[in-house]
């Protein structure tokens, strides 16, 4: 920081802030490269086609069979439903958290498009104007590169979740880029969307409570809501952040928002791409277990335990015996049983009271898990983890990964791999109507046109 700056917190804050303003301007009036051209839409397939799997669970029926729904044309993903685009944008974020196979960011410690993608689609479809899909797309990759930035500065207490605080400003940014704003509005808005974070107790997702899904959607819509008060001029960037996600989420590096802004690569090219219904925590863990048995084949029988050595981001996810779904993909013995019981971890092997679901918790206890501190010196780029299996006979395997699989840095999923993911989620005829949608966005003169394309997508 140049030396004329002062030192008082919130003016630093507020200084990184406008700093990530003006920057988020200077890229939605700007071409996107090749590069974040291809990665946002690999990105948008993925969210809504999760979106559209996580639209059918049984959990979501039960949601929307309470949830009122106001009148509106809008297509609610995955459903027959129609309402406004704010409460279309709240619901198919709680979906897209439903299965915990939407896109994250290891340098976020999270998932910023699905806080960014809803609160910029809602935007485009209340303006007055149509919105260009170019214009949508750069507000993603702005949106997402802000929330992203927060995401790695802000170093939550505990008992943090990462969903539903941070990510927030990217959606305001997103939002408020779509609405018109200047680079003093968009700081605005990123400033005041803190004030409507939500609070993330990591005790209410390890006991399975559906409040988890909903934190997502109140950070996209609170962002938003941020762009509209920056807008009608009813708030300014103050620096509060430094109250907020620096004061009661954790400690915020204001210098770290903006190191290597423009120069470093951007972050929506950073990202990973899910395999697993799960805890991304557990990634490496179920890949390494797939590689050891296609290399030597076992008998879920000749199995005598397995053990776990990882990253102390983990440590929250060591409970057993989970309840419902939501519990079972944060446990991480779990998990790790249920690839060992079934050979895959996916919504079908996830859902309580199948035989699949049945299997893994028989065989739970065969795994032990331990978070070592030592392989934290390697994050966030390398979130490394050990397996070894323990065989009949004394044979044991073992190997060590640097990443999951999916991961930018490591066995990236191509398009043919995203593809077959996104049908085998929700079939051939739906993936093919999301993709053909995502294709057409980056040339067409009206983004929710487009978008309206690929109908409601029910089942």
């Amino acid at each position: 920081m140049d030396a004329h700056k002062s030192f008082l917190l919130t003016e630093r804050c507020a200084d990184s802030v406008q700093e990530l303003a003006s920057w988020s301007v200077a890229t939605f009036n700007a071409p996107l490269d090749s590069l974040a051209q291809r990665r946002v839409s690999a990105v948008l397939l993925d969210l809504w086609g999760v979106s559209v799997a996580g639209s059918g669970t049984p959990e979501m029926d039960q949601l929307l069979s309470a949830w009122p729904c106001p009148e509106g044309g809008t297509p609610l993903l995955g459903t027959p439903h129609h309402s406004d685009p704010e409460t279309v944008a709240f619901l198919e974020t709680v979906a897209a958290c439903m299965l915990e196979l939407d896109e994250g960011n290891k340098h976020a410690a999270g998932h910023p498009a699905a806080h960014v993608v809803p609160a910029a689609v809602a935007a485009a479809r209340l303006s007055a104007a149509p919105v260009p899909g170019p214009r949508l797309l750069a507000a993603v990759v702005a949106g997402y590169e802000v929330a992203a930035r927060f995401g790695r500065a802000t170093r939550t207490h505990p008992g943090w979740h990462p969903h539903g605080h941070w990510g927030a400003t990217g959606a305001a940014t997103a939002a408020a880029l779509l609405m018109g704003a200047g680079p003093r509005q968009v700081a605005a808005a990123i400033d005041s969307a803190t004030g409507l974070a939500q609070v993330a107790p990591w005790g209410r997702v390890l006991d399975g409570d559906f409040t988890r899904n909903l934190w997502i959607a109140g950070a996209s819509v609170g962002g938003l809501r941020a762009a509209r008060l920056a807008l009608a001029e009813l708030v300014q960037n103050t620096g509060a952040t430094q109250h907020t996600l620096g004061g009661l989420v954790g400690d915020l590096d204001t210098d770290l928002l903006t190191a290597g802004l423009g120069d470093e690569p951007l972050m929506v090219t950073q990202g990973y791409l899910k395999q697993h219904a799960a805890c991304s925590y557990t990634h490496a863990a179920i890949d390494i277990l797939a590689t050891l048995h296609e290399a030597q084949p076992w008998a879920i029988e000749e199995v005598q335990g397995v053990r776990v050595r990882t990253h102390s981001l983990a440590r929250p996810l060591l409970a057993r015996h989970p309840r419902n779904r939501l519990a079972g993909m944060f446990s991480l013995p779990f998990v790790v049983a249920c690839a060992l019981a079934n050979g895959r971890v996916d919504p079908r092997t996830m859902t309580p009271g199948t035989p699949a679901f049945e299997a893994a918790e028989e065989v739970s206890e065969r795994v032990v898990v331990t978070v070592d501190e030592q392989l934290d010196a390697y994050l966030p780029r390398l979130r490394v983890t050990e397996v070894e299996v323990d065989l009949t006979g004394g044979r044991s395997l073992a190997l060590a990964q640097p990443n999951p699989i999916g991961d930018a840095d490591h066995f990236p999923l191509d398009e043919q791999a995203l593809r077959l993911k996104i049908e085998t989620l929700v079939g051939a005829d739906r993936a093919a109507r999301i993709e053909t949608a995502v294709a057409a966005l980056s040339e067409s003169p009206d983004a929710v046109r487009t978008l309206q394309s690929m109908g409601p997508l029910a089942r």
